[in-house]
């Protein structure tokens, strides 16, 4: 891979040099009213190259930055949903625990005070 790397760069570096000793014509470039710059057409396209560069790099950054900023909220979101469900699973125990404790108070269904219940009280916990 570092071989391929380095022909490539190499193959770029070639190419770039190549280009600027074949096109050395001066270029008038117009910015502004009133406002121009003469340089070779090699120079000119180098200088734009590396702006764009920058600005590609520059917008990396900001991009990363940007994910890092979602991921951090993320993260937080992640650990509100953990406080949140750590508290609903002790809210289904204390349920379960006063349940019990009902349940326990309920006369037996085959008590020796001979009575019969009229109904039957059924509860299941999921």
């Amino acid at each position: 891979m570092r071989q391929l790397n380095f022909l490539l760069i190499f193959s770029f570096g070639l190419a770039t040099v190549m280009f600027t000793l074949e096109n050395t014509a001066p270029t008038t470039v117009r910015f502004l009213p009133g406002v121009t710059a003469t340089l070779p057409l090699a120079a000119l396209l180098l200088v734009v190259g590396g702006i764009g560069a920058t600005a590609a790099w520059i917008y990396g950054v900001w991009s990363g930055v940007v994910k890092k900023v979602e991921g951090l909220q993320s993260q937080e979101d992640l650990e509100a949903q953990k406080v949140r469900i750590r508290d609903l699973e002790n809210d289904l125990q204390r349920t379960r625990a006063s349940l019990d404790a009902q349940l326990g108070l309920l006369p037996a269904s085959g008590g020796s005070s001979g009575t019969q219940p009229s109904e039957t009280i059924s509860v299941t916990i999921e």
